[in-house]
């Protein structure tokens, strides 16, 4: 889905005291930065926000963190954290490939991975978030037993993944082909592949640390 250009997003967001530009400055001190030591959830790749929004109203004693290069959609979850009033949720402007620069070791308690791109060329696979290349940056900086969970419309896309997780040696929890629609947290693109009848697929997994 393409977005339009928003000229005034990023300064925007830079206005808004939820968003970090500048995570790398925070490594070690996100515990600090929420006020509390509740577990902290990555979601990887936020979009638009719909689904960390939801996950930090129904989980308050929860702390979200909203990772998110594209600032043309992060704008719109930036400006839903500030309108729900939510406290439990931070957003960051940044590329996953540089999470140990961001995070130390055990500061993640759990990783999402929604509908993320799934890099169909094989001289590509490098680049897929839930590729050995990501599994070894995640590693350094979950906790002990921290889980991850993955959503993906694209067939390929997920039956690779469950090689890439069961080749790093991380314990598959639960598989599913056809997610019910009553057990998941919808995002924006899983709405749109649902309105399609288009099976959504997912997995929740657990690092053996």
């Amino acid at each position: 889905m393409r977005l339009r250009h928003k000229p005034n997003a990023i300064p925007e967001m830079q206005e808004n005291k939820y968003i970090y530009f500048n995570p790398t400055s925070n490594k070690g001190r996100w515990k600090e930065i929420f006020g509390n030591n509740n577990p902290i959830h990555l979601e990887i790749g936020a979009g638009m926000g719909d689904f960390i929004i939801k996950k930090a109203l129904a989980n308050k004693d929860i702390n979200y963190l909203a990772l998110e290069m594209n600032t043309n959609a992060f704008v719109v979850a930036s400006r839903k954290i500030i309108d729900e009033g939510i406290e439990n949720v931070r957003g960051i402007i940044g590329n996953a490939e540089n999470l140990e620069d961001m995070f130390d070791k055990g500061e993640i308690d759990k990783i999402y991975l929604n509908f993320s791109t799934p890099w169909p060329k094989k001289r590509h696979h490098k680049r897929r978030l839930s590729h050995k290349s990501f599994l070894d940056r995640y590693l350094n900086i979950v906790s002990e037993g921290a889980e991850i969970e993955l959503k993906t419309d694209n067939t390929d896309f997920f039956d690779s993944s469950l090689e890439y997780f069961d080749e790093f040696g991380i314990d598959i929890i639960e598989v599913d082909r056809n997610l019910d629609l009553e057990k998941s947290v919808v995002t924006e693109y899983e709405n749109k592949f649902r309105m399609k009848d288009m099976p959504i697929y997912f997995v929740r997994a657990k690092f053996n640390n």
